[in-house]
């Protein structure tokens, strides 16, 4: 049985882990590893690492650090199968879409190949007599980030090639229940030329996040996960002096308006609700049917989940895999039992659903339930799984309403061919990404990544220019630079420019 260990200084490392947790393949069921589970000694050891790298690391150039970029790109790009198939295998998910979150992620190594544009500073020349000033930005130090196990290599690469492209140096927290890809990719940075200690994993449960956020070498922590989590790391870790970026949990949804061409919405609303599983923080979760739209847009949706070929995400044609955990998919069959004894209808029932020669396989079908309610659990909670819930509404403004009156306010989708209302709806809804006629609104890797309300808590998306700005603290200096001739007299009165 193999036996995933840390990554730290450049090498795998067993560490002080004595306790060591299962690796499941999702669609067999069966334990195909253990990871290690370190802790508080295990996180110190890393610090230790990342702190002695950032001493050389911080002062190399950008041009250095953006070189190193460039060949972990072309390397993404060379192993992209392979790392495809090792998320594929312990997530579940299907190898294509395993690909497609490794692209979304590469998208990021190559904005931090831009960096030298995003970090120029300003110049400010004869703001006083004989007088400039100008800025500049410098890393932070060691930062650390906390993953989530339904994107292995995308949310991670949301984070440490910004990190690292600016300076600092990173310890890897991925979650124990996939977590190959983070030593494949730190594999990936040493052979690209990242010097040792620059980027470290640790694996682990409870014991190495809190380690993490109360370690006093940790500058700063992303982290991606469930909502009362990311208010955990947040308090916890701004208590112990650090910067911090918690992205939460998410409820969002596809507003289908009369006009919109529902064959066309259907389609997306079906991939973004059962894609992977619907096991994404932006996967459409519930679909808002307008008006007249309602009992034509379900019978589509209704075909379109049948048409789900849900199988081992190995198998060529599949397009849904298994969920990551025997208890995800017992959580999710349970909340569609739950919303038809609420009063909802379940239009397709995906439970119970058993896979030829994958008979033990954590799967569950694409559920579909109708004349869902606000106060019902399916529209509650996060499911995390292959579950759309239709809500109906009269109007447009009612639906509006509805998604401001919900605590997450992650990402949302609009169905229409009205212009007007597109540009009422994206200027009144309370929510950080918006998509019209797009189901699943990630923004491209130069633009950031966050939520509003309970999808994000303190102040700092991820990626793009407010990523960077969280790697890095500016400094503002102001000059003079007198003739030596120059009589220059100093006044008690408090500065001032003239």
């Amino acid at each position: 049985m193999t036996t995933i260990q840390h990554w730290i200084n450049g090498s795998l490392a067993q560490g002080a882990a004595t306790a060591t947790q299962p690796v499941f393949n999702p669609a067999t069921g069966a334990e195909q590893a253990r990871v290690v589970l370190g802790g508080s000694a295990d996180v110190d050891a890393a610090v230790q690492a990342a702190s002695v790298a950032f001493e050389t690391w911080s002062e190399s150039s950008l041009t250095q650090r953006t070189q190193v970029m460039f060949a972990f790109r072309r390397l993404l790009l060379d192993h992209e199968e392979e790392l495809g198939r090792i998320i594929s295998a312990e997530h579940g998910k299907t190898v294509d879409d395993a690909r497609g979150e490794i692209t979304r992620g590469r998208e990021v190594v190559e904005f931090a190949c831009g960096l030298g544009d995003v970090l120029k500073g300003s110049f400010s020349d004869q703001v006083s007599r004989g007088v400039d000033v100008h800025d500049f930005r410098q890393p932070l130090g060691v930062v650390a980030g906390i993953t989530p196990f339904n994107f292995p290599a995308m949310v991670p690469l949301w984070m440490h090639p910004i990190a690292i492209a600016t300076g600092n140096t990173f310890i890897l927290k991925p979650s124990e229940r996939d977590p190959s890809a983070a030593n494949f990719v730190a594999g990936l940075y040493q052979k690209a030329g990242l010097p040792d200690g620059v980027f470290n994993v640790i694996h682990g449960g409870k014991e190495a996040v809190d380690a993490i956020l109360t370690h006093p070498g940790i500058e700063a922590v992303s982290f991606v996960g469930s909502t009362p989590i990311a208010k955990y790391v947040h308090e916890t870790a701004t208590s112990h002096g650090k910067r911090v970026q918690a992205l939460g949990g998410a409820k969002n949804h596809a507003v289908v308006l009369p006009d919109a061409d529902l064959e066309f919405a259907a389609n997306h609303i079906t991939a973004g609700a059962y894609g992977s599983a619907g096991e994404r923080c932006m996967a459409v979760s519930v679909a808002v049917a307008v008006g007249d739209a309602a009992d034509a847009l379900v019978a589509v949706l209704q075909r379109k989940a049948l048409e789900v070929e849900v199988g081992p995400g190995d198998r060529p044609g599949t397009d849904m895999g298994p969920l990551v955990t025997k208890a995800a998919q017992e959580r999710v069959e349970k909340a569609v039992g739950t919303a038809g004894a609420q009063g909802a209808t379940i239009v397709v029932d995906g439970r119970g659903l058993k896979i030829d020669g994958h008979e033990d396989g954590f799967f569950t079908g694409p559920s579909l339930l109708d004349h869902v309610t606000t106060q019902m659990d399916a529209y509650r909670e996060e499911l995390f799984g292959p579950v759309l819930a239709v809500v109906r509404t009269e109007t447009l403004d009612q639906a509006i309403d509805l998604i401001n009156a919900n605590p997450y306010g992650n990402g949302t989708a609009l169905f229409t061919a009205s212009g007007e209302a597109a540009r009422r709806f994206q200027r009144k809804v309370r929510v950080g990404m918006i998509g019209i006629n797009v189901p699943v609104p990630v923004p491209m890797s130069y633009y950031s990544f966050g939520g509003w309300k309970d999808s994000l808590i303190g102040d700092f998306p991820i990626h793009g220019p407010e990523g960077t700005r969280f790697y890095t603290r500016p400094k503002v200096v102001t000059t003079r630079w007198p003739q030596p001739a120059q009589q220059v007299t100093a006044g008690f009165d408090f500065p001032t420019s003239n």
